[in-house]
C-alpha cells in the first residue's frame, strides 16, 4: 500500500479540482485522511455560469461546515421553480429548499464563485499543499501497493504521483475514464444548444425563482445568482435552448467557446410578456457562451481497483436537472462514508460503486429525457403545446407526483432527506493504522 511519505498513512490523490474534486478534498481532510488535489490548470480563477445545488448537497456542505454566510458569497437561496409555457401560461410551481419545508436550503449560485469558496476553505484547512496545480493527470497504473498517477505539466514535462486510491475528478473529458473504459462511446449529442449568460435585471416572480420558460423543443431557464443591490437589480443566469435535427450542427458547435449575441438572439425575439421581456435580458449580457447539451453513456462500473470515478468523470448528465454539482458533492461524501466502513482502500471504492452507479445511471437516462422539463413534452404531446386550462392537460396531481418521482430518484424527495441520518457523524475519523 502507498502510504504518506510523512505520516507513514494511507494517501488519496484526487485528479480535478471542480467542485467533485474539491469537496471530495474536504471530506478527507474531515475524516483524517490524508490527500493531494491535482488540477491542470496554473492558476484558479472564478470561470462559469449559473449552477443549482440541492438541499441534499447543501446538507453535505453544511455537514462539512461550510456556513450560509460563506454560501451567500457565492449565490442566493432559491424560492421557487417553476415551468411556464412559451405563451407565459403556468404550468407547475413549487416552493423549494427551506420554503418548501426542507432542513436545509437550495442555493442558485455561480459556479466559479463556489468552486473558489470551496478552494479558499480546503486551502485554509488542509495548507496550501493540499492544491497542486498544473498538474494535468493523464493516466494510472495500479500496483500490488496502490496506484501510480502519471501526470502532465504546463511546460511539457511529465512526472508522476504515488498513492493507496486514485479518484478522478477531472470531468466530461475525463483522461482516468478514457483507460478504465476505452471503448467507451463517444460524448452524447441529442440536438440542443445551448446559450449561456448573465445580466444584470431585476429578479421576477418571487425574486429567487428558477424558470423554466418555453417548449420542449425552445426554452429559457433564468434564476438570479446574486442578492438584488439597493436599486432591487441582480446578477440573472440565463440559458436559451432550443433543439435542432440536424446531426451535423454538432461540427460547427464547439465544446463551450463565446459568441455574438446576435448569432442566436433571434430565436427568442418575440419572447416578451407583461412579467418578463426576454430579448432585453438577452441583450443585456456582456458576453454569451455556445455549448452543446452533452453527456455520457452510462458505464457498467466507476472502479477499476484502487481507482474511482465521481462527478462529472463518472456520470455527465444532462443540465435540465439542475443536479450535476449537487450529486458529486454527494459522491464526495459516500466515498468519505465508506471509507469509514472499510478504510482506505479499493474495497471502499467497491461499496461506494455499488451503491450509486446503478441508480445515478438511471439519473443519466431520466435526465436525458428532459428531466423535470419532461413535463413539457407531456403538454406538448397532449395538447400540441395550447391549452386554457393546465388542469385539463395534466392535472395538478400529476404534475406533482411527477415532479416527485423525479426528485426521488434525484436524491431530495423532501421527506425521506429530511428523515435520513448524517451521510458522515460529526466527528468521525478513519484509523490510519
Amino acid at each position: 500500500m502507498a502510504l504518506d511519505a510523512h505520516t507513514n498513512a494511507p494517501h488519496v490523490l484526487i485528479a480535478g479540482g471542480g467542485v467533485a474534486g474539491l469537496a471530495m478534498g474536504l471530506t478527507l481532510h474531515q475524516i483524517g485522511v490524508p490527500f493531494t488535489v491535482l488540477e491542470a490548470v496554473q492558476t484558479l480563477k472564478p470561470l462559469g455560469v449559473g449552477i443549482n445545488v440541492q438541499p441534499n448537497a447543501i446538507r453535505e456542505l453544511m455537514d462539512l461546515g461550510i456556513t450560509e454566510t460563506q454560501l451567500k458569497t457565492a449565490g442566493v437561496p432559491a424560492r421557487e421553480w417553476a415551468l411556464v409555457s412559451q405563451k407565459g401560461q403556468e404550468i407547475y410551481a413549487e416552493p423549494r429548499g427551506t420554503f418548501a419545508g426542507y432542513h436545509w436550503p437550495q442555493y442558485a449560485m455561480h459556479r466559479g464563485k463556489f468552486q473558489m469558496l470551496l478552494a479558499e476553505t480546503l486551502v485554509e484547512r488542509a495548507g496550501s499543499s493540499a492544491l497542486e496545480l498544473d498538474a494535468r493527470v493523464t493516466g494510472y497504473q495500479n500496483g500490488p501497493d496502490g496506484v501510480t498517477a502519471q501526470v502532465l505539466h504546463g511546460d511539457g514535462s511529465t512526472s508522476t504521483r504515488s498513492g493507496t486510491l486514485l479518484i478522478g475528478a477531472d470531468g466530461i473529458h475525463s483522461n482516468i475514464r478514457a483507460q478504465m473504459h476505452p471503448d467507451q462511446p463517444p460524448i452524447h449529442w441529442g440536438g440542443a444548444i445551448m446559450w449561456r449568460g448573465t445580466t444584470r435585471a431585476k429578479p421576477v416572480r418571487t425574486g429567487s425563482s428558477f424558470i423554466g420558460l418555453g417548449t420542449h423543443e425552445q426554452r429559457m431557464v433564468i434564476y438570479p445568482i446574486s442578492p438584488p443591490d439597493e436599486q432591487g437589480i441582480a446578477d440573472i443566469n440565463w440559458i436559451a435552448e432550443i433543439t435542432v435535427k440536424d446531426p451535423s450542427a454538432r461540427e460547427k458547435i464547439g465544446w463551450f467557446g463565446q459568441v455574438d449575441i446576435t448569432d442566436f438572439a433571434h430565436h427568442f425575439a418575440d419572447w416578451t410578456y407583461d412579467w418578463l421581456d426576454v430579448p432585453a435580458l438577452i441583450n443585456g449580457a456582456d458576453v454569451a457562451y455556445e455549448n452543446p447539451m452533452i453527456d455520457r453513456d452510462p458505464v457498467q462500473t466507476w472502479v477499476d481497483g484502487a481507482v474511482g470515478l465521481m462527478g462529472d468523470a463518472a456520470h455527465a448528465m444532462y443540465p435540465t436537472g439542475s443536479n450535476g454539482a449537487s450529486q458529486a458533492i454527494v459522491d464526495a461524501r459516500q466515498i468519505g462514508a465508506a471509507m469509514l466502513t472499510h478504510g482506505v482502500t479499493a474495497d471502499a471504492l467497491s461499496a461506494y460503486d455499488a451503491k450509486l452507479c446503478g441508480p445515478v445511471s438511471e439519473l443519466i437516462l431520466r435526465n436525458r429525457g428532459l428531466g423535470p422539463f419532461g413535463l413539457l413534452s407531456m403538454v406538448n404531446t397532449r395538447s400540441g403545446g395550447e391549452f386554457d386550462n393546465i388542469d385539463d392537460v395534466i392535472p395538478a396531481e400529476e404534475r406533482a407526483a411527477f415532479m416527485g418521482t423525479y426528485k426521488t430518484a434525484a436524491g431530495f424527495a423532501m421527506e425521506a432527506l429530511n428523515a435520513a441520518p448524517q451521510t458522515i457523524k460529526s466527528g468521525a475519523r478513519v484509523p490510519l493504522g
